[in-house]
């Protein structure tokens, strides 16, 4: 059985952060990373991983990619209570963020690997003295297993390559730890590979650090990601619940979608 892997990274300098307004990017222009990665694995979707697929309900264009997208990906309701859509609710589809040699976050025109891709923005409004909890919630489709599986291995080339990440001008995300578990690990069977990162977020307009909280999940040639940032009064026992169950209805949704149907 392959250990837990947890990543540990600190800096003492302001953090210059990561994956905010848009989740953890679903892949990066980033060269693979070399080290004990485990490789695509080979065989057929239909026979990969935790679902059992109808190789007729995968989508095989963009248009059709973009329409499984907005069936399975996170609304409001899929947090809880309380959430609203942020504006602008939708990225532009033509786009997605990739961090940058420099540490910084960039919208560019998604690799090729990538079929189609979208990111959504929620927020927790600020209330009774706590400030607002904002949310994200991505899904990529690629266009192998092999490509959604080596999103995940530069997720976490990412963390150790950059300590600490700039989101945008003003909001900035460090001291990251990160765990990985694959299918059948430590009870771990909703998806084929599992990442989650804790941190420090840090604002100009909400001050810090404030709890940082980052899920992704990967699926026959499908991932899906949600991300929450905190504020004064809020804890990481709150964001982590939003994540989530925002995270496990995006994976029911799409096992539901693309599943055999008896």
């Amino acid at each position: 059985m392959t250990p837990l892997l947890l990543v540990a990274c600190s800096s003492g300098e302001e953090n210059q952060g990561r994956k905010g307004g848009s989740p953890h990017p679903s892949g990066s222009a980033s060269t693979k990373p070399d080290g004990p990665i485990t490789p695509p694995a080979t065989g057929s979707e239909e026979e990969a991983g935790s679902i059992d697929a109808d190789p007729a309900r995968l989508p095989a264009s963009r248009s059709a990619a973009l329409d499984l997208i907005a069936r399975v990906i996170a609304d409001p309701d899929s947090f809880g209570p309380g959430v609203v859509e942020r504006s602008p609710y939708e990225s532009d589809p033509a786009t997605w963020p990739v961090l940058g040699t420099d540490c910084v976050w960039r919208q560019e025109k998604p690799v090729g690997s990538v079929l189609a891709t979208v990111t959504r923005s929620f927020e927790v409004p600020a209330a009774r003295g706590k400030g607002p909890i904002r949310l994200s919630a991505v899904m990529t489709v690629h266009r192998t297993r092999g490509d959604a599986r080596w999103e995940m291995a530069e997720s976490i080339e990412e963390t150790m390559r950059c300590p600490t990440q700039q989101l945008r001008k003003g909001e900035t995300i460090g001291s990251m730890v990160s765990a990985s578990l694959l299918q059948g690990e430590s009870s771990q069977n909703n998806s084929e590979d599992a990442l989650t990162e804790v941190g420090e977020y840090r604002s100009a307009e909400l001050g810090g650090p404030h709890p940082y909280l980052w899920q992704q999940s990967q699926m026959l040639r499908f991932t899906l990601a949600v991300t929450g940032r905190g504020a004064k009064g809020r804890t990481e026992d709150e964001i982590g619940d939003l994540t989530t169950r925002a995270q496990a209805a995006m994976e029911v949704r799409l096992k539901s979608a693309v599943e055999k149907q008896s």
